[in-house]
């Protein structure tokens, strides 16, 4: 397990003790009203029934990419024994459709610009837990849906709490299999789905928004995924280019609507829901460069630095 050290008044360097979950309904409520956690996961409802078949998801969610997100959470440290139970939940999830549709437009404040595919879902899995046994990674190799496995742990110093989130990752020794659920986008990719002015102007702002980041010399990753370009730190997305239909794009980072509120950019429409503020370029002349402080307020939440 990871540590986390203070230093005293005196200069001596003490550790932060760790504050683990009194239950696991507490784990779920921490988790599940701190989305930002998860990244661009969108959670619909907490212990939903998978039909008449026995056990309870824990939460069931929407992603960026339309992907039914299937999180099964423990309070406790997990192996690879876990799998074969959520795997019943993924093949409820890809067998009903019409169940998760439900979920989908009872949701309250929901991203009505996430496209989904109804007809032809696509299921992600999602295990937490304080800690995950390395096995299960051999497990996941061999699984036909994206599985991402997640640590989170909680210290804690007088009012002050931390969260530390991990994502195991295969080593690269292991062998990969094809797995449906990981695509990779390119123009190619795109141009399947979207006009070729629109995917000239969206892959010209990914490029000016890498650009911005290479010049501040930001701790940022760059991914291109189905329906954005999304630049993280670590497994959480900061800010990036979000397409919106087939012909149409927007700027996006996720800030607090107080943030959002305080930025004005002519040239642009604001939209804001869930965490996130989008500006959907009005003009050739609104572009990135006119969004980089916005960029900046964002990584610097996530960093937990001052604005």
């Amino acid at each position: 397990m990871i540590a986390l050290n203070w230093r005293n008044r005196s200069g001596k360097i003490k550790p932060i003790p760790s504050a683990p979950y009194g239950s696991e309904q507490e784990f779920e409520r921490e988790v599940f009203s701190t989305q930002e956690l998860l990244g661009d996961i969108h959670f619909l409802k907490r212990q939903v029934r998978g039909g008449s078949k026995p056990g309870v998801p824990d939460i069931i969610g929407i992603d960026d990419e339309g992907k039914v997100c299937i999180v099964e959470m423990k309070n406790v440290p997990v192996d690879a024994s876990v799998i074969p139970q959520i795997l019943k939940y993924a093949i409820w999830a890809e067998s009903n459709p019409d169940s998760i549709k439900s979920l989908w437009y009872e949701a309250i404040d929901k991203d009505e610009d996430r496209e989904i595919d109804w007809e032809n879902l696509e299921v992600r899995i999602l295990v937490i837990a304080p800690s995950i046994d390395r096995s299960a990674l051999e497990y996941v190799n061999k699984i036909d849906y994206q599985v991402d496995l997640i640590e989170i742990s909680r210290w804690r110093l007088g009012r002050e709490a931390w969260l530390m989130v991990n994502k195991l990752e295969p080593s690269p020794q292991m062998k990969h299999r094809p797995v449906s659920g990981l695509v990779e986008y390119d123009e190619k990719a795109y141009s399947k789905y979207h006009k070729p002015a629109a995917l000239k102007a969206f892959l010209k702002a990914c490029s000016e928004m890498q650009a911005i980041v290479k010049r501040n010399k930001w701790p940022v990753e760059k991914s291109f995924r189905k329906h954005y370009c999304c630049f993280k730190v670590g497994n959480s997305v900061v800010f990036g280019v979000k397409w919106i239909g087939s012909k149409s794009f927007g700027y996006y980072a996720h800030v607090p609507e107080s943030v959002s509120r305080r930025f004005k950019a002519r040239g642009f429409e604001a939209r804001y829901r869930r965490n996130r503020a989008l500006y959907i370029p009005e003009k050739p002349s609104s572009t990135a460069k006119k969004l980089a402080r916005l960029f900046k307020s964002a990584l610097n939440l996530r960093l937990g630095e001052p604005d």
